[in-house]
């Protein structure tokens, strides 16, 4: 079906391996349009990272599935990075310091395919697990990083971090404003809906469209975009959300309340924080 508006998804994972393209096509036939497609972490991918440029790879095929994703009529944007994870897995074989300046690398890799036109944004954050203060100030060290990448680069970051109520999105918003990046660009993945919150600090909120948050979200305004976090996992199928969730829940919600309320969040929104057209 073709709803009378955009349908945005604002984070999601597509893999060959997995759904692949049959995932966009259950998106678009349920009245989803476009797709910020978020590349996997490396590891998801059989790639064991040594070196910035192994995240070469992980990006080629980003890109690679966005082309091939942009040929089924749904529009893509990819959204290039490192996983805050990561640094778990580097940490495995190699010494802190390496591991971030490897992190490092691969942003600056990230920002390249941004600078070149091959993506939107960049992705960074950190872990979303307890870890030690020592990882902790290290992760933290990459994220302000990948601000101060963005701001020179005037395009957006998607945070993937820990769990987060309004004494953690402080704490984000006080770094990221010190790197001087213009807030509206630093975008909370995975975000309850703390709209209010979002606001007051600057940040913009990809709320994850998950049982009554959207509705819990159109409370507060109109300021927050949409994603289901589609992992598209062969040994987990349908995690985080499926990906007719966020068409299903809009088309719902719009005989509700209304088209308008949608055109801000599917189109408005994503067109300012990424700086893309998003056009039916």
């Amino acid at each position: 079906m073709t709803p009378g508006f955009p349908i945005t998804d604002e984070h999601m994972h597509i893999d060959p391996r997995a759904k692949g393209l049959k995932a966009v096509k259950e998106f678009q036939n349920t009245g989803g349009t476009h797709i910020f497609l978020v590349m996997k972490p490396s590891w998801t991918l059989g790639i064991k990272v040594t070196k910035p440029e192994d995240h070469i790879a992980v990006f080629e095929e980003t890109v690679d599935i966005s082309k091939q994703i942009n040929e089924t009529g749904v529009t893509s944007f990819p959204v290039l990075g490192v996983h805050p994870a990561e640094i778990t897995k580097l940490t495995e074989y190699m010494e802190l310091s390496k591991a971030v300046e490897t992190m490092k690398g691969g942003l600056d890799i990230a920002a390249d395919y941004v600078n070149r036109g091959l993506a939107v944004g960049l992705k960074s954050g950190r872990p979303h697990y307890p870890v030690s203060p020592e990882i902790w100030d290290a992760s933290n060290e990459v994220m302000e990083y990948a601000f101060t990448l963005a701001r020179d680069l005037d395009c957006a970051v998607q945070l993937h971090t820990e769990d987060v109520g309004e004494p953690e999105l402080i704490d984000i918003a006080e770094r990221a404003r010190k790197t001087g990046i213009k807030m509206h660009k630093v975008v909370k993945h995975y975000a309850p809906p703390l709209v209010d919150v979002c606001e007051r600090l600057g940040l913009f909120p990809g709320v994850l469209a998950g049982k009554g948050a959207i509705e819990e979200a159109l409370e507060q305004g109109t300021r927050f975009m949409m994603e289901t976090d589609y992992i598209d996992d062969p040994d987990r199928p349908g995690a985080v959300l499926g990906p007719k969730t966020i068409p299903r829940r809009t088309l719902k919600l719009a005989e509700e309340v209304g088209e308008e309320p949608f055109w801000k969040i599917h189109k408005e929104n994503p067109e300012k924080v990424y700086e893309v057209d998003i056009e039916l």
